[in-house]
């Protein structure tokens, strides 16, 4: 018998974000009702420093998305994200390696960039699989997206926001500040994949 795969990781912004933004715009009490829901309420009195196992990811997603509505998940979403992409910027990003991205023709920068996400998507993606295709507009793809997971019915709309304003947030400060990243296509509304342009 083989021994048992270990469970997927993402990276710790993916909560320590969210109850962030959620404090910001919701307020403490707020966060820490979605936290309890998704039994991580530890986290807002210990934020982890380290992987987090990607099933405690996946439920702070379903517990913000039954405890709020949706306008107000896409907001909190967003700005966790964009956070996210703050964090990566400051801290893990080099800035010699910015200041190049910075210095070179968008296309050119914007390949490179992508093929960095590529080789690091373990850390954001969990057990999902990313792929990312240059272009205008540059195309970017997560098959079996781990904040999709659990969903017992179809969405009406993409549920990806954080993703997208990761994305978005990298690319504007590393490409061109006119990029918008869009979600085009979602696993939680019933695609086979999520999917996200980036136009500009």
């Amino acid at each position: 018998m083989s021994a048992l795969a270990p469970a997927a990781r993402i990276g710790p912004n993916a909560i320590t974000q969210v109850a962030q933004a959620l404090q910001v715009l919701l307020g403490a009490a707020a966060a820490q009702r979605v936290f309890e829901r998704a039994q991580l309420a530890h986290y807002l009195a210990a934020p982890p420093a380290s992987m987090v196992e990607e099933a405690e990811v996946q439920r702070l997603h379903q517990a913000l998305r039954a405890e709020c509505d949706a306008a107000t998940v896409r907001c909190v979403a967003r700005l966790a994200g964009e956070r996210t992409g703050d964090y990566l910027l400051a801290h893990r990003i080099p800035r010699a390696a910015q200041a190049v991205l910075h210095a070179v023709p968008s296309q050119l920068a914007a390949r490179v960039l992508l093929a960095a996400i590529g080789r690091h998507a373990w850390t954001f993606a969990g057990g999902g699989i990313f792929t990312a295709q240059p272009g205008r507009p540059l195309r970017l793809r997560i098959v079996h997206c781990p904040l999709c997971a659990g969903r017992t019915a179809p969405a009406a709309a993409p549920q990806c926001d954080y993703y997208a304003a990761t994305f978005e947030r990298l690319l504007t400060r590393l490409v061109d500040r006119r990029i918008r990243v869009v979600e085009v296509r979602c696993e939680a509304a019933g695609d086979e994949a999520c999917e996200f342009e980036a136009r500009w």
